[in-house]
């Protein structure tokens, strides 16, 4: 395999402290921003306003998205930061508006400001953006030719994050390894720059498995630990290392592509990105024969409690439909299952997830 590959390694300016945003009026000055259209979600403002600094000689628009990274919204946000003059866009929020935010700046070639207000996907680190349509059906994702020029990470503004966003985060993240290992395994050379994604797919899955459960103990008591410091860190920054140097060698695999064939149905879309993706692993595990893995991975998955089963999705084996219509989806034309395995097909993809749940009913408690 040619692995040659465009590295894009994240923000130019990484900055994770209390009191962080503080000093922005000063480094949007000293960047010439004069007018900034600043991106929010209601939620993310409300966690975000005590620690967001008066801005007192840089003018500032409010613009509150509607939802999903979709081509309309991108549109939208693109349609105000034109009309109102702005140098710069501010992003506020989870991973969709994130990518909103990076995907509308990038295409208006401004600078791009992230504050993110969860730790549920590397969103806020990598050039890249997840579309959806305006229901929440997976469409695509776009490489950005341009890294975010700012990450600001507000302690504060996390500890007031759900629970469930960073058990995702770790979930997500958990498919760096997973992903990013079996296409490795396939590469009959490694550059030096793939090499360093596969040690932090390495280090993803050693730190979560390591502290995921203490990190999320910390986050509910609302205590600010190594541990959950080093599990947000490594949902956002380590995992965005791996698709930065690591790019479709290493960026997703299979697990990504169940994600996206469970976009697809009604039943799942409670769940969250990373939840959907943890599901993913396990199918892609059994893809690939990896039983013994799976193994391991269900009493971890059982403690995080992270989805495993069909009724977790908010199915049954009943549903065939629903499950043909996953498998069909997720083996699309262009889907990068078809880099692990290039003669996948919606068959093979829906006995995996039959034979999944023959195993995770073994495994869970009576």
């Amino acid at each position: 395999m040619n692995t040659l590959l465009e590295v894009r390694s994240g923000p130019a300016y990484y900055a994770c402290k209390a009191n962080v945003l503080e000093n922005l009026e000063v480094k949007l000055s000293k960047g010439n921003i004069r007018k900034v259209l600043v991106i929010h979600g209601r939620k993310s403002w409300e966690v975000t306003e005590p620690f967001f600094p008066s801005l007192e000689n840089i003018e500032t628009i409010f613009f509150t998205y509607g939802g999903e990274c979709s081509d309309p919204e991108i549109e939208r946000v693109k349609k105000a930061a034109l009309e109102h003059g702005a140098d710069a866009l501010i992003g506020i929020g989870g991973g969709k508006l994130l990518d909103l935010a990076k995907s509308a700046g990038n295409s208006l070639q401004k600078e791009i400001i992230l504050i993110p207000t969860l730790a549920s996907t590397c969103a806020a680190w990598t050039p890249l953006s997840v579309i959806y349509d305006d229901n929440g059906s997976y469409v695509r994702y776009d490489i950005h030719e341009k890294g975010t020029w700012m990450l600001l990470i507000e302690p504060g503004i996390l500890l007031n994050s759900p629970i469930n966003y960073l058990r995702a985060g770790i979930g997500d993240t958990l498919a760096k390894w997973y992903e990013g290992n079996a296409l490795a395994e396939k590469l009959a050379t490694k550059s030096v720059c793939i090499e360093l994604a596969h040690l932090a797919a390495r280090q993803c899955q050693e730190v979560l498995l390591t502290y995921g459960e203490e990190a999320l103990a910390d986050l509910e008591k609302g205590k600010w630990t190594d541990a959950l410091h080093r599990v947000i860190e490594t949902n956002i920054i380590t995992s965005g290392l791996v698709g930065g140097f690591g790019g479709q060698y290493l960026r997703v695999a299979g697990a990504h592509s169940i994600h996206n064939g469970m976009t697809s149905i009604t039943q799942a879309h409670h769940l969250l990105h990373g939840e959907k993706v943890a599901y993913g692993i396990l199918v892609q595990l059994v893809l690939e024969g990896k039983f013994s893995e799976i193994k391991q991975l269900l009493p971890i998955y059982q403690v995080l409690k992270l989805p495993m089963t069909l009724l977790d999705i908010g199915l049954t084996v009943e549903h065939k439909a629903e499950l043909q219509q996953i498998a069909a989806h997720s083996v699309k034309e262009g889907e990068d299952i078809h880099l692990l395995f290039p003669d996948i097909n919606k068959e093979k993809v829906e006995a995996a997830m039959e034979n999944l749940e023959i195993l995770t009913n073994h495994a869970s408690p009576s």
